[in-house]
């Protein structure tokens, strides 16, 4: 059975200058579906991108009553962590909902969203044939340059390090199962200091 796994957290604030700051938050997918072509991702993505993707979606899809995003509130404090927990709470609740529907997922823009960290410019371009590249061109490009599972890589590079070194000393050469792989989703240190 098919089920996709979306979690949004990790919320960071980032100065843009002395006077504005935001805040963006990891949104993590494990899937098993068809509809994508990555089957674990990372990216982060800020509020106003959410804004953007429900305003794409709902344009695309007039048919369908979207879900909707956490109030965007004059209030809101990003130094307070109950405030910022409440609009993480909200958009994984818009997340799932959205990925709950098929006419959704056959959407490239929420994909890209998801699985990519193209800018709304970009994904639009994309869409729309103005780049050499195409969306799985995008997610497979994203997925080879991201840095962003380092303890999967860590853990294949130990394997393939076991692998040699049983079959060099022992004559089952099986290593560790790929069970026992991790498949953390950390930051690398080049991006946690942005």
């Amino acid at each position: 059975q098919e089920f996709v796994t979306v979690l949004v957290r990790d919320p960071r604030t980032h100065k843009e200058d002395s006077w504005h700051s935001y805040i963006d938050y990891e949104i993590f997918i494990h899937t098993n579906s068809m509809c994508f072509t990555r089957k674990t991702s990372c990216v982060r993505r800020r509020f106003r991108e959410f804004v953007w993707l429900r305003q794409r979606l709902q344009s695309n899809a007039v048919l369908i009553q979207l879900p909707e995003l956490p109030s965007k509130t004059p209030f809101f404090n990003m130094n307070n962590p109950h405030h910022v927990d409440h609009r993480r709470q909200g958009l994984q609740e818009f997340l799932e909902k959205i990925l709950q529907d098929a006419l959704l997922l056959s959407d490239s823009r929420l994909h890209l969203f998801l699985q990519t960290q193209l800018s709304p410019g970009d994904i639009e371009a994309c869409v729309s044939g103005q780049t050499k590249y195409s969306v799985a061109d995008a997610i497979h490009k994203f997925a080879s340059l991201n840095r962003r599972f380092p303890i999967e890589d860590e853990e294949r590079n130990k394997e393939k390090n076991d692998v040699e070194s049983d079959s060099k000393s022992s004559s089952s050469g099986l290593g560790p199962s790929v069970d026992s792989i991790s498949c953390g989703c950390k930051a690398s240190p080049a991006s946690e200091e942005s």
